[in-house]
C-alpha cells in the first residue's frame, strides 16, 4: 500500500468536518434562542459598572390606575334633581297702613289753600313679597322663614311643575325665624332631610331657591363655619346658632334649603350680611325639626330671657374702661360677662342686677363668654330661678333671676 493511500483512509474528508460544524452551530443557536435565560450569562457586576446602561424598572406591586369614565356624574346636578321639585316659591301680599303727614288733613290748611291743592293719599296699600320654602311632608307641610310670611294676608305657593296653591300659615316663630305653611295637594314632592349634626367645616353646601324673582336658582359653596351665634352675626333679636356658608344667598333665597353633596337638607337659608362679601347663614335643620313639630300643632315656642345687653369681658376692655377718668365704677380683673344695659321691668331689673356687673357663674358653672350665658338662659325653664354669681366692684354677690318669656317682653313695649 502506498503512503498516500494510508493518509486518505485515516483522515475523513474535509466536507464531513464542515457539515458537522454547520449542524452543531445551527443546533446551538436554536437551543439558545429557545432557552435564552438558561444559556446566556447575565451581565457581570463589573461590566455593568464599567458600561452603565439605562435600566427599565418594573414595580409589580404598583396598583393599577382606575380608568376615569368619560362622562362622570355631577353631584350638584344629582342633588338638585332629587330636591329641586320640592323647592317652592312663596308669594305674599300684606296690607300696610300709609303714614300721611297730619297737615294734609288739617281743616285750616284745606280751607286756606283749597281741597284741590292737597293730594289724596290712600290710607292703605298692598305690599308684595317673595321668598322660598320646601315641602317636608307629603301632606303639604312646608318650611320657610318667619320673615317671609309675617303679617301676610295671602300666601301663594308655586311648585316647579307649574302647580299653584293657596297656603295657610300654621305657625310662626320670630326668634328662630321659622314658619310652617300648609297646602292641600296630591302627589307632592318631598325634600329628604339630613342631619346638621354631621355637617363639618369644608363640606359642600348647595343653596336652592328663588333669588330676585328668578325661579329654581342653584349656587354652590362650602360650609365655612358652624355654630355662629345670632348675636355675633349681628342679629341680636334672634335665638339661633347658624351654619355659615359662602354659597351665594340673595334676597328671595330666604326659606330655601341648604343641601349637602348627597342632596339632603342640612339647613334653611335665612340671612345675609350686607357688609360681608359672599357670607350667608342658614338655620341648622335639626333645630328646625324640633320647632316645626310644635308649630304644625299650633303650639308656641318658649324663649326664656332675663333682659340684658351684654358683652364678653376681655383684658383689653377692662384696661380701657378702668383707664377712663370719667368711669363711675372700676371693672374687676376677672373673666366673665359684662352687663352693658338692663331692660326696664325685665327679670334682670327686678332681681337687682346692675349695669357694670360682671357675671362669672350660673348655677355653679363658670361663665366666660356672652354666648355661654345666652345658651344657658335659652335652655332654662321660664319661671325657674337661676343662681347668678356676680362681681360688683370688689364685692361678690349671688342673685336669683327667674327667666321670663321673650314674647311677653316684646308685647309690653
Amino acid at each position: 500500500m502506498k503512503i498516500s493511500d494510508q493518509k486518505n483512509s485515516a483522515l475523513p474528508p474535509i466536507g464531513s468536518y464542515v457539515l458537522a460544524m454547520a449542524l452543531s452551530t445551527g443546533l446551538t443557536i436554536t437551543v439558545i434562542r429557545t432557552f435564552p435565560r438558561v444559556f446566556l450569562p447575565t451581565e457581570s457586576k463589573q461590566t455593568t459598572q464599567n458600561n452603565p446602561q439605562p435600566q427599565l424598572v418594573v414595580n409589580t406591586n404598583t396598583p393599577a390606575i382606575a380608568k376615569v369614565p368619560v362622562k362622570a356624574d355631577n353631584f350638584v346636578a344629582t342633588a338638585v334633581e332629587k330636591v329641586g321639585p320640592a323647592v317652592v316659591r312663596i308669594d305674599t301680599e300684606r296690607t300696610v297702613a300709609r303714614n300721611v303727614p297730619s297737615f294734609f288733613n288739617d281743616p285750616f290748611f284745606r280751607r286756606f289753600f283749597g281741597n284741590d291743592s292737597f293730594p289724596q293719599f290712600p290710607k292703605e296699600y298692598q305690599q308684595r313679597g317673595q321668598g322660598s320654602g320646601f315641602i317636608i311632608d307629603g301632606s303639604g307641610i312646608i318650611l320657610t322663614n318667619a320673615h317671609v310670611v309675617k303679617g301676610a294676608d295671602t300666601v301663594t305657593v308655586k311648585l316647579k311643575d307649574g302647580r299653584s296653591f293657596e297656603g295657610e300659615v300654621r305657625g310662626l316663630d320670630e326668634p328662630s325665624d321659622l314658619a310652617v305653611i300648609k297646602i292641600n295637594g296630591e302627589n307632592l314632592p318631598v325634600a329628604p332631610l339630613g342631619s346638621s349634626e354631621q355637617v363639618k367645616v369644608g363640606d359642600w353646601a348647595i343653596a336652592v331657591g328663588n333669588p330676585l324673582g328668578l325661579d329654581n336658582t342653584v349656587t354652590l359653596g362650602i360650609v365655612s363655619s358652624l355654630d355662629r351665634p345670632s348675636s355675633a352675626v349681628g342679629i341680636p333679636d334672634k335665638r339661633l346658632d347658624f351654619i355659615q356658608t359662602d354659597a351665594a344667598i340673595n334676597p328671595g333665597n330666604s326659606g330655601g334649603p341648604l343641601l349637602n353633596s348627597e342632596g339632603e337638607v342640612i339647613g334653611i337659608n335665612t340671612a345675609i350680611r350686607a357688609d360681608g362679601q359672599g357670607i350667608g347663614f342658614a338655620i341648622p335643620i335639626n333645630q328646625a325639626k324640633v320647632i316645626q313639630e310644635k308649630l304644625v300643632k299650633g303650639e308656641s315656642i318658649p324663649h326664656p330671657y332675663i333682659g340684658v345687653r351684654m358683652m364678653t369681658l376681655t383684658p383689653e376692655i377692662i384696661q380701657k374702661f378702668n383707664e377712663n377718668p370719667n368711669a363711675l365704677i372700676q371693672l374687676p380683673e376677672t373673666e366673665g360677662v359684662l352687663i352693658a344695659q338692663i331692660i326696664p321691668n325685665s327679670p334682670a331689673a327686678k332681681s337687682g342686677l346692675r349695669r357694670g356687673d360682671v357675671i362669672t357663674e350660673i348655677d355653679g358653672k363658670k361663665i366666660t363668654t356672652a354666648e355661654e350665658l345666652q345658651d344657658i338662659v335659652q335652655k332654662s325653664q321660664i319661671g325657674k330661678p337661676l343662681q347668678f354669681k356676680v362681681k360688683r366692684g370688689t364685692e361678690t354677690q349671688t342673685l336669683s333671676i327667674s327667666p321670663g318669656e321673650l314674647k311677653d317682653a316684646s308685647s309690653s313695649k
